[in-house]
């Protein structure tokens, strides 16, 4: 953890001149980076700058990112900067954030062109590219735990049923319950790592048919329309999936993957089920405890997420705003 953490140090030190009157974090705190360890999970370790904090939560896996404000314009470093910092932790949590739609917009667009959700229902109106993820019911804007979409609560990759799936996912917790509603990552390059080397030998040129169709009966939501079948028909992905940004393998499995192809289809099924219960082993697993004003930035081409069950929906609201970068066709 030490080793890589360093790494992030050196890529941040080497740009310290460049954004010592940039404007892009808050605070006074101008000093040399450095590094300290705190003790904690996985051995927790802070490293100060004075472009940002990062604390790992997770070592390789997630870290917390303060003092930097996101709603100020940013340039190519310092989006190469954060990139940089990302395929070391897939999983950023940028706290203290305090983000409207086009802002929250104009950070994402940062790392790509935004993509809009295949269900109309969760798009923002006037922001269509916003996605609004909460238990309020749709007619009423009360919470409810009678959700007609519960995809988020199984084990998923955002839009891997799309020909170019996502890239990252960048959710802002606006309204939170007073506790719980955590959502779980689980790591799927350390997943495929902890293979055996028949099992990876036995998957290694498999492809899996990912269906929103398919997905939508499978998690108990509302049937997909015709129009969404229309937008979002079938696809074959590789089974195990190169990351471009780090070259490391991984699987690519979750709720959205339907089947194998050319492969019995209760024997494919069967496969995926084999491998999603191993691979979200807690031994792989992030928990994230939201606090109200985190956006957190997850990379889909390395991660399953979930969101959790785990506080009164018939009670409080749970919000979020979400944006979703597209990615490259797996390979």
């Amino acid at each position: 953890m030490l080793i890589a953490t360093s790494r992030v140090v050196t890529i941040l030190t080497k740009r310290l001149d460049l954004f010592m009157a940039s404007g892009f974090f808050m605070g006074a705190n101008h000093c040399a980076a450095k590094l300290c360890h705190d003790g904690g999970f996985g051995g927790h370790s802070k490293m100060d700058t004075s472009l940002f904090a990062l604390n790992t939560l997770r070592a390789g896996m997630a870290a917390e990112v303060t003092g930097l404000d996101l709603s100020h314009a940013w340039d190519g470093t310092l989006r190469d900067t954060v990139l940089n910092t990302f395929h070391e932790f897939p999983v950023l949590v940028f706290r203290d954030q305090k983000l409207d739609k086009p802002a929250q917009i104009a950070f994402s667009e940062t790392f790509g062109e935004l993509e809009l959700h295949v269900n109309r229902d969760f798009r923002s109106d006037g922001f269509p590219t916003v996605h609004e993820v909460s238990n309020r019911d749709l007619k009423t804007g009360s919470p409810t735990a009678k959700l007609a979409n519960r995809g988020n609560y199984h084990w998923h990759t955002d839009k891997s049923y799309l020909p170019r799936p996502s890239l990252a996912t960048f959710l802002h917790a606006v309204e939170l319950p007073p506790k719980g509603g955590d959502t779980l990552f689980a790591h799927m390059g350390n997943a495929y790592d902890a293979l055996s080397d028949q099992k990876k030998c036995e998957i290694a040129n498999l492809k899996m048919v990912h269906s929103w169709e398919r997905t939508r009966i499978k998690s108990g939501s509302k049937p997909a329309t015709a129009q969404e079948i229309e937008d979002a028909p079938p696809v074959e992905h590789p089974l195990v999936r190169t990351h471009p940004g780090t070259g490391r393998k991984g699987l690519y499995i979750g709720t959205h993957a339907s089947h194998v192809a050319d492969m019995d289809r209760k024997e494919g099924e069967a496969l995926l089920d084999e491998l999603q219960s191993f691979a979200t082993q807690d031994r792989f697993v992030y928990r994230h405890v939201w606090q109200t004003g985190d956006l957190v930035m997850w990379d889909n081409r390395c991660l399953l997420h979930k969101a959790t069950e785990s506080y009164a929906m018939d009670q409080y609201v749970r919000l979020m705003h979400r944006t979703v970068v597209k990615g490259d066709k797996p390979v």
